[in-house]
């Protein structure tokens, strides 16, 4: 009856560790009724958010200057006087935009360096998005903040810098603009950005070094921010993502170092018209508030000359508190952990409370366990896809009812865990058990420590559970409470990332979350592994974990707030004069089939030269469709000379109708030297927002019908070939065209050239610029055409 109430309350505090955990990771309540002048307002930060989301708002667009123009009107009603930056760049991966960046500045005591506060105001193309979360957020949080700062009229020595970086989703072009043109950029110590990659969640802090990150830790945990959530592998995980902010430039270009804060949850939402006002969580909007509050005091008066370093340190967060500790610890912390075990398991052996052939016993059900709830989460999520295929028409690989999906496998797993576990032997058989998963998680470590230090901090839970274990043999006994106490580091650092992982990298990772659990499990033996009737367990969970998938089954079809993104493009042949309709979806709907009819062609003919999408999308549909006379563009030979063993070309192509973008590819592998378009020249930082498609030579994002000019030369051998894609975002609105309006249900797939209206051509000279060419070089010259 005792060791049945140990284990009762044992779970219990668990489980009040756990909610605790999360429910202090960030604010649970806002001012729903409007805070003092003095403070930070998530209510105003709220309505800024609700008129900047109004209508799209992105690159190119009429709302684009409309926004601008609001937000300049805030700076002015804060009193801040105003510039605007603009020009041409062009960004390592060819994307060519004019960008209008919005800038203020006030000025410190101290002529020292400046501290900025960064966010973006241009939304996502292609998709409808109305940017709420991304990143009129930022933008609000940043003037909130900067308001609540004037008001109290704060000393700072610092001059302060506050810039809205307009293409932040085209490439970074803003940012690129600001950080190799701007004087200013010269003057930055620090940049605070606030970004967004959903609509819910915690606020994570990402930390950008180009060095060590000793000083920029310090600093961070100085600003006593009060819900800090970050540790040093999130960074690690984030370069993996395909995702990058402003930031990334002004590290790489600028040396500038500086902290992102994101929030990622509700990950669907991302760059859909479903980033509007109602889907961000006000909660979320608070904890970006609660950061930059503090450390727009903090930083205004901070030194921030001298945050280089060569030194690293790991970091993590806890509920409100930010550690850290050198680099140089890790390793010693990994061979006390190895030391501790060794230890005890000899004392234990010593004492005959351990037994070899029951710890070599241990690995059964461990490596069981691992392997049994990896391949079952590994399969089983594409047994889920392959029984809910509208899941794929989600890009971001998140569905609606991810959470469900991540409670059901982390439930099943547990069931799994608690059948591998079970034992008859009479006297506490999981603490030979516990050697298994401790002598593994110090081989993991020491892994760590040598390739990955920034996961160093995962060595505290190790250390934690093996003082369980030591306490049991030196004294034979085993205290629930104290066990609870010591599982507080792996319930603080490692269950966390069992929902983080398939969150910031897709619910293709649940396998990865149930061998956390698995893991995580190991280590929490003593008590886990004390309850009886563990059959009695696995069977609670196993129904937890279905109850979970039933109530996912019940939440896995589109509704008018959790819609079904399709995709349609009209693509008109300007070669050979024919027409098409095309998707990228892989599961059609009643709207797209409308166009494509019920047997649409296979789309790969059109995937000749293939857009960039961040996903890799291609086109999937094709049917034929009817020719509709639309006005090409006209293609300019400026220049077409040969000088030594290079065939130099200025071409300039123009719009003859309202447009978006163009796509230039040079196709068979033609070198392409000295490049410039509208006069500028690649601004070269790596990046992982976009790659090179196969060919492509230049994206340009078109402002105001403002011509494409480009530069180059090529080798005399070799023959120019160039294809152009001429877009327009308006296939929906265009007269050409009677289109049907989506569904309630329906809307538009982010991170692809949607609804747009598409001419695809050669860039090849006309017989008038054939003679105009020759005449202006004073004798007969025969070109390709």
């Amino acid at each position: 009856m005792k060791k049945n109430n140990a284990s009762l309350y044992s779970l219990l505090v668990l489980i009040a560790i756990i909610f605790g955990v999360f429910y202090f990771m960030m604010p649970q309540g806002y001012d729903e009724t409007e805070a003092p002048l003095s403070e930070f307002s998530t209510k105003r930060a709220l309505e800024t958010v609700k008129e900047i989301s109004k209508k799209p708002h992105f690159v190119g667009s009429k709302n684009h200057d409309v926004v601008a123009q609001y937000i300049q009107k805030e700076l002015k009603n804060l009193g801040l006087e105003t510039s605007i930056q603009e020009g041409f760049t062009m960004t390592e991966k060819g994307t060519l935009v004019y960008s209008k960046n919005i800038l203020a500045r006030i000025k410190g005591t101290s002529n020292t360096k400046a501290l900025l506060l960064l966010s973006h105001y241009d939304s996502a193309p292609h998709s409808s998005s109305l940017g709420a979360s991304d990143d009129a957020s930022g933008v609000a949080t940043i003037l909130e903040s900067f308001r609540a700062f004037l008001h109290n009229k704060t000393q700072h020595k610092n001059d302060i810098i506050i810039l809205f970086t307009d293409a932040e989703e085209l490439g970074l072009n803003g940012a690129s603009l600001f950080v190799t043109q701007h004087q200013w950029a010269k003057e930055i110590g620090l940049a605070l950005n606030f970004e967004a990659r959903g609509s819910s969640g915690p606020s994570y802090m990402l930390m950008e070094t180009n060095q060590g990150n000793a000083k920029m830790v310090d600093a961070f945990s100085s600003g006593n921010v009060q819900y800090p959530v970050s540790n040093s592998l999130m960074y690690s995980i984030y370069k993996m993502l395909p995702n990058d902010t402003d930031l990334t430039v002004f590290r790489e270009q600028g040396n500038i170092q500086g902290f992102n804060f994101a929030f990622i949850d509700s990950h669907f939402n991302y760059h859909t018209a479903q980033d509007n006002f109602q889907n961000l969580d006000p909660k979320t909007m608070a904890h970006q508030g609660t950061y930059l509050v503090p450390l727009l005091n903090h930083f205004s008066n901070t030194d921030l000359t001298s945050l280089n370093s060569t030194d690293d340190k790991v970091y993590f967060n806890m509920p409100f508190k930010f550690i850290s500790y050198p680099f140089s610890w890790i390793l010693p912390m990994v061979l006390i952990g190895f030391g501790l075990l060794f230890l005890f398991v000899f004392i234990g052996i010593g004492k005959h409370i351990l037994l070899m052939k029951e710890i070599m016993k241990g690995f059964i059900p461990l490596l069981g366990s691992l392997i049994i709830a990896g391949l079952i989460s590994f399969i089983g999520w594409k047994l889920v896809l392959h029984f809910y295929p509208q899941y794929n028409d989600i890009l971001q690989k998140f569905t609606y009812n991810g959470h469900d999906y991540i409670y059901a496998f982390v439930s099943l797993t547990l069931a799994i865990c608690f059948l591998f576990y079970q034992s008859k032997a009479k006297r506490n058989p999981e603490m030979n058990q516990i050697i298994a998963p401790l002598f593994l998680w110090l081989l993991l470590n020491v892994g760590l420590a040598l390739k990955l230090p920034g996961a160093g901090f995962l060595i505290i839970p190790v250390i934690a559970s093996t003082l369980m274990l030591g306490f049991y043999v030196l004294t034979q006994k085993s205290n629930w409470f104290l066990n609870c106490l010591l599982a507080i580091p792996t319930l603080i650092i490692i269950v966390p990332f069992i929902q983080m992982f398939p969150i910031g990298l897709e619910l293709k990772i649940l396998f990865g979350s149930s061998i956390l659990t698995v893991l995580a499990f190991g280590l929490l033996l003593p008590i886990f592994g004390s309850f009886s009737r563990k059959g009695v367990w696995a069977t609670l969970f196993l129904f937890v974990s279905i109850g979970f998938f039933i109530k996912a089954h019940f939440s896995s079809d589109y509704t008018n707030t959790k819609a079904k993104p399709n995709s349609l493009v009209y693509i008109l042949d300007g070669d050979n004069n024919k027409a098409s309709w095309a998707t990228y979806d892989v599961n059609l709907d009643e709207w797209t089939k409308e166009y494509l009819g019920e047997n649409p062609k296979i789309g790969s003919p059109l995937n000749t030269n293939k857009l960039y999408s961040k996903y890799g999308s291609q086109y999937t549909f094709m049917a034929d469709a009817s020719i509709k006379k639309i006005a090409k563009p006209t293609i300019e030979f400026l220049r077409d000379t040969i000088k030594e063993n290079q065939h130099i070309y200025r071409i300039k192509i123009t719009s003859n109708r309202n447009v978006n973008r163009y796509d230039i590819f040079n196709n068979d592998g033609v070198q392409i030297n000295n490049f410039i378009a509208n006069n500028v020249k690649s601004i070269d930082f790596k990046s992982n927002i976009s790659s090179k498609t196969k060919g492509k030579l230049l994206t340009y994002y078109v402002v105001d019908n403002q011509p494409l000019v480009m530069d180059f030369s090529i080798p005399v051998n070799q023959k120019l070939d160039l294809n152009l894609v001429e877009s327009s975002f308006d296939l929906m609105s265009s007269p050409l065209f009677t289109m049907t309006k989506r569904k309630a249900w329906m809307m538009p797939t982010p991170f692809v050239l949607n609804d747009a209206v598409i001419i695809k051509q050669k860039v090849k000279v006309s017989l008038k610029a054939v003679e105009q060419i020759s005449m202006n070089a004073g004798k007969p010259k025969r070109i390709e055409r």
